[in-house]
């Protein structure tokens, strides 16, 4: 490993105009970032930790030149490879990204444009870095969707981004992060959104890619399982400041700050190898619990294209699953991406109707009801979705989000529905102040929060949550999981629980079914899954828990 940094922050500052309270902004700067000093070096990883609002994107951001609004480095230097770019003009910031300081983001619906083809965004960054142009540009592009793990890249690159998967598209922004060869390569919660099993595969691809080009890393995380598993070293950020660095298992297995244990004691993917579980497990027969939510042999079918224009195959997206949901206890549902753990919520819901098979809510059909019985069933079972970028209307306040609901069934008056969006504002953990302002002025985690307050509203029976902790930073889905266990306790709610992360289902299930292709390969209660898992592709789901092989 070279002896100069790559990249080197010292005592850096971030500033941005704050509004006052008649709305104008500021000329003067507050800081957010205080007096960070960090070095990567050549061939190193660097993992940075914390929660939403620690400064972590904000510090590397900086380094990039994509500060967002009127953002600036306030004190202290920037150095990247030897050269000074604090305050370069973004006509010289051009030039050292790409080639110089690559990056991949998170969100890569977001961060993909819905109209260019996988194949023309790769291209259009292999010419903006001089790279390549014309038939070579097409050529190079396919060998780097191969090399980020596409499968079919030569016959998948003239697709759109919508037709490809979440993993397919994060290989995608992996793909034109690499394209030119970068020094350093920048990843923003690069896999918070995946599977554990994709999201495995295509960090073995980037750690292999990166040493073969001798790229130094930075990845910004809320996984610390994940930064265990693949950093050399480990910062964490809280409130803009570092307060610990150091090797990262070190750190992990011997944190020194307060912040850092808080961090490792609200980690699921560290829980989950010492057991803990936030739901208790059952200590009263299943039987004497009121069945609920019944799902009884469901099938579904979807129709798609088939080889020919006039000719449609069916494609069987779940395929004979069953299950018993009870008051008061949780069911999770696990498995990798395409296994049909969101087509079985959505039946669950009655937002699709099943090709065969039923569901069952307090023994009537969901499906098939009227008009009035349908929101009548709307007011007992309530979601909470994965996205909170796509679940709030951004025209609506906080306070109108959440109160929707009550004014649809006609609860209550104006006052008492205040009242009640104050209440669920508490419950979340959200200041009252919080409902003047619109959802682009959250943080992702504030709006999940506000999203499950919403759902709360009209006091249901069950909860079903599609991936609902994904988007939210260890320490916040932490307080999430406490609050919907509080709540299950408190109300006798059942929860029907979708999401990728077994980790997680090991801290809020009683039982688990785990889902392949379309078909339950395991139903059983969470710990003798865990402890005891009799399918191959369990274990291999168990195994890709980021950080289940370290003992910490």
């Amino acid at each position: 490993m070279s002896t100069n940094p790559v990249l080197s922050l010292s005592g850096v500052s971030i500033g941005f105009p704050t509004a006052s309270s008649s709305g104008r902004r500021s000329a003067e700067l507050t800081d957010v970032v205080h007096d960070v000093d960090l070095d990567v070096f050549p061939g190193e990883t660097v993992a940075i930790v914390g929660e939403s609002g620690s400064g972590k994107s904000t510090t590397v951001h900086a380094a990039l030149g994509l500060l967002p609004g009127d953002g600036q480095v306030t004190g202290g230097t920037i150095t990247f490879d030897g050269r000074d770019i604090t305050r370069l003009t973004e006509r010289e910031f051009t030039e050292v990204r790409g080639s110089g300081i690559g990056l991949v983001p998170q969100d890569p619906m977001t961060n993909l444009n819905p109209v260019w083809t996988i194949g023309d965004q790769i291209k259009e960054a292999l010419r903006a870095n001089n790279i390549a142009a014309g038939s070579e540009a097409h050529t190079k592009a396919i060998e780097l969707l191969e090399q980020a793990g596409l499968p079919k890249a030569k016959s998948r690159i003239d697709q759109y981004p919508h037709q490809f998967s979440g993993g397919m598209r994060q290989r995608a922004l992996i793909a034109m992060g690499l394209a030119a060869k970068p020094q350093l390569l920048i990843a923003d919660e690069p896999t918070s959104a995946l599977d554990v099993t994709v999201a495995k595969k295509i960090l073995d691809h980037l750690q292999s890619l990166t040493k073969q080009l001798g790229t130094a890393v930075v990845l910004i995380t809320h996984d610390l399982g994940l930064a265990a598993e693949r950093a050399d070293r480990l910062v964490v950020m809280q409130a803009g400041r570092v307060v610990e660095t150091g090797p990262a298992l070190e750190v992990l297995r011997n944190p020194e700050h307060h912040y850092t244990k808080q961090l490792i004691a609200a980690a699921p993917s560290l829980a989950a190898r010492r057991g803990d579980r936030v739901v208790a497990a059952p200590t009263t027969n299943d039987e004497d619990q009121k069945a609920i939510l019944v799902a009884k042999n469901l099938v579904r079918d979807f129709d798609i294209p088939g080889d020919k224009p006039w000719r449609k195959d069916t494609f069987r997206a779940v395929d004979d699953i069953s299950f018993t949901l009870r008051a008061g206890r949780t069911i999770g549902i696990v498995g990798e991406s395409g296994s049909g753990k969101s087509t079985v919520a959505n039946m669950a819901l009655g937002l699709l109707d099943p090709t065969e098979g039923e569901v069952l809510f307090d023994g009537q059909r969901v499906q098939g009801r009227n008009r009035r019985d349908e929101l009548a069933l709307r007011r007992r079972i309530q979601p909470i979705f994965q996205n909170p970028y796509a679940t709030l209307d951004p025209m609506r306040t906080v306070h109108s989000s959440i109160e929707e609901p009550l004014r649809i069934h006609k609860i209550g008056g104006k006052k008492e529905r205040d009242e009640r969006v104050r209440e669920l504002l508490d419950r979340v953990a959200l200041p009252v102040e919080m409902g003047r302002r619109f959802p682009g002025e959250l943080s992702g985690g504030q709006r999940q929060r506000v999203a499950i307050a919403r759902a709360l509203a009209l006091n249901p029976e069950v909860v079903v949550c599609d991936e609902a902790v994904s988007a939210l930073d260890v320490v916040v889905q932490a307080q999430v999981l406490e609050l919907l266990a509080e709540l299950q306790e408190e109300m006798d709610l059942a929860y029907l629980f979708i999401t990728h992360d077994l980790a997680v289902v090991r801290q809020v299930a009683d039982e688990v079914i785990v889902m392949e292709h379309g078909k339950m390969v395991e139903h059983r209660p969470t710990d003798e899954l865990f402890d005891h898992p009799e399918q191959e592709y369990t274990q291999r789901l168990l195994d890709a828990i980021p950080g289940a092989s370290l003992q910490l």
